[in-house]
């Protein structure tokens, strides 16, 4: 496996319908601070990104709108499902993202939540643009096209 390269066991949630909402301008990874029961559910695979987004709250970063269900075998002090996260950065990084969240249009994206090879939950943030239903329709388009090309070749070859 290529360095930089995510191991597919290691991922615990995927959102994948924010490639297709968003142009992925720049990726980074963040570290997220967790409480134990949301580590557990995490590693069992059930958390929801969907409607996550990354907001600036007293100059910090905060993960929003994740959706971290709880733990199944948990006790009274199990977590709350949709509370917010802090994402762990550098302040260098934490400036840049705020820098461009605050430019028209641009927003900050978890893309996963895996874990590391020393264990440690991480977020895959993208910085994106928002796409219009045009340019969502022309990325369906070639997708499509790139599916059909490489059926033919196949037939072919």
């Amino acid at each position: 496996m290529a360095k930089g390269e995510i191991s597919p066991d290691r991922i615990a949630a995927q959102n994948r319908k924010a490639r297709h909402n968003y142009f992925i301008e720049e990726t980074m990874e963040a570290g997220l601070m967790l409480l134990g029961t949301e580590v557990k559910s995490l590693r069992a695979g059930q958390a929801n990104l969907n409607d996550a987004y990354a907001a600036e709250q007293n100059g910090e970063l905060w993960l929003l709108n994740s959706h971290i269900p709880e733990y199944r075998h948990g006790n009274r002090n199990n977590h709350e499902p949709k509370r917010p996260r802090k994402l762990l950065l550098k302040a260098r990084e934490v400036a840049k993202i705020l820098g461009a969240i605050s430019r028209d249009g641009m927003t900050a994206v978890p893309l996963m939540i895996y874990f590391n090879p020393r264990g440690m939950a991480k977020v895959q943030l993208g910085l994106a643009k928002g796409k219009k239903q045009h340019d969502k329709r022309e990325t369906i388009k070639q997708r499509d096209w790139n599916r059909e090309k490489q059926r033919t070749l196949r037939a072919k070859g």
